[in-house]
């Protein structure tokens, strides 16, 4: 059974940091892994992926701030978050497993697996 943990949540005030880690447990998934956001109220958006040549793609509203790694031996993906705004605030998803490579990374339909979540909260 795949599984998919996200860690490394909180709560930091405005202008902190976190980081996020994703661990898979199988590591043909971990070639292929990105991270998604739903806010309050808000529809699910995607924040950045990784994929095996260690490309990272970022939305817009986190370029220069956010900074996503992998490291392959450990399975694991990370999400350095610099710079936090209240509106970063939400639960952060880590999925893995690409239906397909190249284009529309930032489409959640692309990621097979999905983790429960991990809470962000950014206080102003």
């Amino acid at each position: 059974q795949v599984q998919v943990m996200e860690s490394g949540g909180g709560s930091v005030q405005a202008g902190g940091s976190l980081r996020l880690s994703c661990t898979v447990s199988d590591s043909t998934i971990s070639r292929c892994m990105a991270w998604f956001r739903q806010g309050p109220g808000k529809a699910r958006e995607a924040v950045a992926n990784i994929e095996n040549d260690n490309r990272a793609r970022y939305a817009d509203f986190v370029k220069g701030r956010f900074t996503s790694s992998k490291d392959s031996a450990k399975n694991t993906a990370n999400l350095e978050m610099n710079g936090l705004t209240p509106e970063d605030t939400a639960a952060y998803y880590c999925a893995a497993g690409c239906f397909w490579y190249g284009e529309n990374w930032s489409d959640a339909a692309r990621y097979h697996y999905w983790g429960q979540g991990t809470q962000v909260t950014v206080s102003s």
